[in-house]
């Protein structure tokens, strides 16, 4: 076992250097590290087809719990989560669809005219409405369209996009935090532990609100000043273009916005009607490819398949933690570090997954996590709830720290820099950092005096 436990680790470690290196596409990393994991540990040190067939977890697939769980139904949270990677593609089958349609370009627009374009109001506008629009959608896809738009009226008003993006990207990884399909670490922890979208929306929610006040104020006074400077003239206005104009087809457009009101029901009400996010993500899928059955093949062609691959390579490396029990020493070791001190436990939970989560992908370590709380919460009698909720607010929010912390801070800087707006590490951390440890020090207070 000792070999296994050494094999294990090193490609754990490994993987998660080139991911943070980033010069090999991610998903090629994480299949490649599975395909080691596969080899070296479940064949070669263990020779073991149990650990190897329980970590695939395919069979999962075929049972009537993985669509139906009934109310506090919960997923196994070993091997492969493929309720969570079934979800994530419904959903980015849905977004294609209605991104299709100008279905988030048009609302950029509206909400531009409304607030006169002027560049204050936008900063708060859109920070509001990325955090709204990534409670429910992926905050990549919620930073792709409204980072293109911030570009577009900053080009056409004239004033510097790089505040605004920034503010975005922060706001879509905070209200990432406030549900279950917020953000893919959110997906994981709520499929591997069983909770809901209203259990999430309760408690990291109510964290969420918070700190959106708090950043929305923090941001203002950070750019106000840069951004009232640059106001222009009124007159400018009548040449903008229209919201309407970004609408193709006004008929699709209507079933769209119905299909994610109705993806958005469906998820607040899992827990009551016992239907899994997986057969959510399958239904809504589903009906967004019958609804436009002449676009089909577009749509199916731009999903991120590249992904999810790359979460079927990260569950398999992660299961090999799992399966040698190293997982259970990290545990163990936080349990002895803390004393059974419940308060020093939860501070280095959502610290140390803050800080990990800034400089490497928040998913592979919310991945790595689950496995150490649930055992820790054994081992030290301690609610896994509490654990569950530090350990969200701490990877969601600790992954804005940095421009590599989090998908959507690589989605948001991306764009800025094609459109020659280069973002250095410098500047982006100068306005993310402070706002992170705000956040993640109001949440650890909350947690502090509302559970314990």
């Amino acid at each position: 076992m000792f070999l296994a436990q050494i094999f294990a680790v090193v490609i754990f470690l490994i993987m998660f250097v080139l991911i943070v290196i980033d010069k090999i596409p991610r998903h090629i990393i994480a299949l490649v590290a599975g395909a080691c994991t596969v080899v070296l540990v479940f064949g070669i040190a263990m020779q073991s087809w149990d650990a190897f067939w329980t970590t695939l977890n395919v069979e999962k697939i075929f049972t009537v719990e993985f669509w139906y769980a009934g109310a506090g139904g919960e997923s196994a949270s070993e091997g492969i989560n493929w309720e969570t990677i079934i979800f994530i593609a419904g959903m980015m089958v849905m977004v294609e669809g209605m991104a299709r349609v100008g279905f988030f370009r048009w609302l950029c627009m509206e909400l531009a005219k409304i607030v006169k374009y002027k560049p204050v109001p936008l900063l708060i506008t859109f920070m509001i409405m990325s955090a709204c629009l990534a409670m429910f959608i992926d905050s990549i896809t919620v930073i792709l369209f409204l980072a293109a738009v911030t570009i577009e009226l900053a080009r056409l008003l004239k004033f510097d996009p790089v505040p605004m993006i920034l503010a975005e990207v922060f706001c879509a990884n905070l209200g990432g935090s406030a549900t279950m399909c917020g953000d893919p670490p959110n997906i994981i922890i709520g499929t591997s532990l069983g909770y809901s979208f209203f259990d999430f929306l309760v408690n990291t929610g109510l964290m969420a609100g918070v700190g959106l006040v708090l950043t929305v104020i923090l941001f203002w006074l950070m750019f106000h000043k840069e951004l009232e400077s640059q106001t222009n003239d009124m007159a400018q206005f009548m040449h903008l273009p229209q919201p309407r104009e970004a609408i193709t087809n006004k008929r699709e457009f209507t079933i769209s916005t119905v299909i994610f009101l109705l993806a958005v029901v469906l998820l607040v009400t899992h827990a009551q009607t016992g239907l899994t996010v997986g057969v959510i993500g399958v239904f809504i899928a589903a009906i967004t490819l019958l609804a436009a059955p002449k676009h089909v093949g577009e749509i199916l062609k731009k999903v991120d398949y590249k992904t999810l691959l790359f979460f079927i390579g990260l569950f398999v490396v992660v299961g090999g933690l799992e399966q040698t029990g190293i997982l259970e020493i990290i545990a163990e070791f936080i349990g002895e570090v803390s004393h059974g001190n419940l308060y020093l436990m939860i501070g280095i939970v959502i610290w140390v997954s803050a800080i990990a989560s800034a400089f490497v992908d928040n998913i592979p370590f919310t991945a790595t996590m689950i496995p150490v709380i649930k055992s820790l919460a054994e081992v030290q009698g301690v609610d896994l709830s509490v654990l569950a909720w530090s350990l969200t607010m701490g990877a969601d929010i600790g992954g804005s720290a940095t421009p590599i912390g989090a998908s959507a801070n690589v989605v948001g800087t991306s764009v800025a820099a094609n459109a020659g707006h280069e973002i250095s590490w410098g500047r982006y951390c100068k306005a993310s950092v402070p706002a992170m440890v705000l956040v993640v020090m109001s949440s650890m207070l909350i947690i502090f005096f509302r559970y314990l």
